[in-house]
């Protein structure tokens, strides 16, 4: 395994003019992402067949960087129809709620998709509709105030009023932790109606126990996609230029911290984070914090805010796991055209 040696001499460590929280705004768009991006935006258009897309990945990969991201680029792109039109919302992110419920909360969900729809976004907005006799702005509301199937009607009115293109579900593992096995598929079977009505396709980003909802029913499966956010490894040498471009960044953050002393960890901080960048921000976050407790950076500090052994092998089993269960189910084969045999087409009419 990489070790973490100390090059660094007493007199060669530095003061700390740099405040550890600049880490907190980095949102690195590297190389994985960029790809994920990609092909999340060629799938995502009008008249998709595929009602959800599954965006799997292990923990601190960088998932709910991408996330969003997504939106953010959407909405960029959609800048000069927003203007045109301040109702339009083309993009929203949302996580999947955990409220300790014994089911899944689908009220709390409907909420928060409602708050970001009805005011909480930094954009321009008007109402979804304006009176014509009161000039007044009218909101859509369910018949019966704040119940389940009124919140879920005032969503869909409110995602077709504001031409949502697509809806990311964040941390959607959550539908399945606190989803009786019995209910999977009704669950899933209440998203993909929720798109098909709406006309918004549904990203949900999550742990690798998303991807078993594919093999709910044929019909499900038929309408889901499912991506891949993989993590970056050792044994490629691709992989390992990004990651060093990923710890450069950070290194470039805080100049005054680290000057050039982080790079020559960069292999030792790919194995210890198993090549996933949003762990890496927080190992890199935590070193920075330990630094300023000492009042000087050193690669001790560096070291003592490595994950340990037993938290790196709890994840590395997880990956494992997950690698296994995805990557077969991911397996696409063209199957052979008999047209191209020795034999000529038969030109027999019946």
């Amino acid at each position: 395994m990489t070790k973490i040696t100390n090059h660094t001499t007493p007199s060669q460590l530095s003061a700390l003019p740099d405040s550890p929280e600049k880490l907190n705004g980095v949102r690195i768009k590297h190389t994985r992402i960029g790809q994920m991006m990609n092909e999340l935006e060629t799938l995502i258009y009008p008249e998709s067949q595929d009602s959800i897309l599954l965006v799997c990945g292990p923990t601190g990969v960088g998932k709910s960087t991408l996330a969003t991201h997504i939106v953010s680029n959407a909405l960029q792109k959609a800048a000069a129809e927003m203007e045109q039109d301040a109702g339009v919302i083309p993009a929203v992110y949302v996580q999947a709620p955990s409220s300790g419920e014994d089911d899944f909360s689908w009220r709390l969900f409907y909420q928060r998709i409602l708050q970001q729809l009805e005011g909480d976004l930094n954009m321009p907005k008007t109402a979804y509709g304006i009176d014509a006799e009161t000039g007044k702005m009218v909101r859509p509301r369910g018949a019966t105030g704040n119940s389940l199937s009124a919140l879920r009607t005032a969503v869909e009115r409110a995602l077709t009023a504001r031409k949502t293109r697509f809806l990311v579900i964040d941390e959607a593992a959550h539908i399945i932790r606190q989803t009786r096995q019995s209910r999977l598929g009704i669950q899933l079977d209440t998203l993909k109606s929720l798109a098909n009505e709406c006309g918004t396709q549904m990203v949900l980003v999550g742990a690798y126990d998303l991807y078993q909802l594919v093999s709910l029913s044929g019909q499900l499966a038929r309408r889901t996609h499912v991506l891949h956010f993989e993590r970056y490894r050792q044994d490629s040498e691709e992989d390992l230029r990004a990651f060093r471009a990923c710890v450069q960044k950070f290194q470039n953050t805080l100049p005054d911290l680290w000057g050039e002393q982080l790079m020559p960890h960069a292999e030792a901080l790919l194995e210890n984070t198993l090549g996933c960048v949003g762990t890496l921000s927080c190992v890199l976050t935590r070193a920075a914090k330990l630094a300023q407790k000492d009042g000087r950076w050193s690669v001790d500090a560096l070291r003592r805010a490595l994950l340990t052994e037993a938290q790196r092998h709890q994840i590395l089993e997880e990956i494992m796991d997950g690698e296994a269960a995805i990557n077969p189910g991911l397996t696409r084969t063209m199957p052979r055209s008999h047209l191209h045999n020795n034999r000529r087409p038969s030109r027999s009419v019946a």
